[in-house]
C-alpha cells in the first residue's frame, strides 16, 4: 500500500524554488518504493490533502525569524490534527 508525502510550501522566489525542486526529486527518486509525493503551494492546499497525507514536509521562508504568512495561514485555518486521530 502506498503512502502520501504531503509537501506544503511557500516559495516566492528563485532561492526558495531551487531547495523545493531539490527536496522533491530527492522525494521522488526511483529508489523510493510505495510514496506517493503530492506538493501544494501553501495557498493552494486544502483541509482533505492533510486529512489524506501519511506524512507532511512544510517549505517556508524563514521572515524575521517566523515563518510566511501563507504557511502560518494555512496551518491555523485547519483544525485536522485532531480531527485525523479520531
Amino acid at each position: 500500500m502506498s503512502k502520501t508525502l504531503l509537501v506544503i510550501h511557500h516559495t516566492p522566489s528563485p532561492s526558495t524554488r531551487e531547495p523545493l525542486g531539490a527536496v522533491l526529486a530527492g522525494a521522488n527518486a526511483p529508489e523510493i518504493d510505495g510514496v506517493e509525493v503530492v506538493s501544494r503551494p501553501a495557498q493552494a492546499a486544502t483541509l482533505p490533502d492533510m486529512l489524506d497525507a501519511d506524512g507532511y514536509l512544510f517549505g517556508t521562508t524563514a521572515n524575521f525569524g517566523y515563518m510566511s504568512g501563507a504557511l502560518k495561514r494555512y496551518l491555523g485555518e485547519y483544525p485536522s490534527i485532531s480531527r485525523r486521530a479520531s
